[in-house]
């Protein structure tokens, strides 16, 4: 059973980060279809032009076989950029688009142009699993590992990385039995409060950035992996164990808006917000959900 227990004041914070987006996406006029033929899509994001992003894993753990593909205002598909190992979770500041691959950050120019933004070694602790990118209105990105995810079930935690590629740790398994396998972050405007989802508890957090406290806010997410939140107050969370995804409401209602999936992955919405933008890692396929 869901708890339909939610923070409001977290979800009433972030609409202001969203709201800035909004004037740039009122040129895309773009009807998006179903996609098939994807090789393992993890993660989507679309760009202020209107271009979809599309993070593809193809082999699990086999290096040099991953891309991003980007769609195109008429629906055509094209790769962005190869040679990455497990591409996941995406990010765009500026111009550039951020990957998190395997165990490093990938930066991507707007001419596909790729290099390490983040090493391994720059961890405070070696990388297991980078999975959900995310980034603040100040130019900094957020990224969960969740650890061992396959083996152990240890090693999870979240991390800051400055717009210069510093990272800091901002809670691991260590310091909070809690974090299992952190996924979906979604960050407030000011940085301080960052929003998670973990994988294996299904359960929705809040972490304070500043104080390092966590708070549980929702659970019952099955195999939590994307975050989103819409202008209008609603947040969309994905479950990747059981296909399904939900919505929390302003008044934190839980509704399940769309199941069926295979594995429903890292979610987005389009810049206009009319859809959800849904990864079905298993199908190969990228799914659009027409929003209320």
């Amino acid at each position: 059973m869901l708890k339909k227990t939610l923070q409001m004041g977290v979800i009433i914070t972030l609409s202001a980060a969203i709201m800035a987006c909004q004037t740039a996406s009122q040129a895309v006029h773009y009807v998006p279809q179903k996609v098939t033929g994807l090789k393992t899509p993890e993660s989507v994001l679309q760009a202020k032009d209107g271009s979809i992003f599309i993070s593809e894993i193809n082999g699990f753990g086999k290096d040099g076989d991953g891309q991003i593909s980007v769609i195109d205002t008429q629906g055509k598909v094209s790769v962005f950029a190869s040679g990455l190992d497990d591409p996941k979770g995406l990010a765009i500041i500026a111009n550039n688009l951020y990957v998190a691959d395997k165990t490093q950050i990938i930066k991507i120019t707007a001419e596909g142009k790729s290099s390490v933004f983040v090493a391994a070694t720059s961890f405070p602790t070696l990388p297991f699993f980078l999975n959900d990118l995310e980034a603040d209105p100040q130019g900094n990105l957020y990224v969960s590992d969740s650890g061992d995810l396959f083996n152990t079930g240890k090693g999870g935690a979240i991390y800051k990385i400055s717009s210069d590629g510093k990272v800091k740790l901002l809670i691991s398994a260590v310091q909070d039995a809690r974090i299992k396998a952190p996924n979906g972050l979604l960050a407030d405007d000011t940085g301080d409060v960052l929003l998670c989802v973990d994988f294996s508890s299904g359960v929705l957090y809040r972490l304070n950035t500043q104080s390092g406290e966590l708070t549980d806010v929702a659970a019952g997410f099955g195999g939590g992996d994307g975050l989103v939140h819409h202008s209008n107050g609603t947040m969309y969370l994905s479950d990747w164990k059981n296909g399904k995804v939900f919505s929390v409401n302003l008044a934190g209602d839980v509704q399940e808006i769309k199941s069926g999936y295979q594995s429903a992955a890292d979610i987005a919405l389009t810049k206009n917000e009319k859809f959800l933008m849904v990864p079905d890692m298993k199908a190969g396929e990228l799914d659009f959900i027409r929003l209320p």
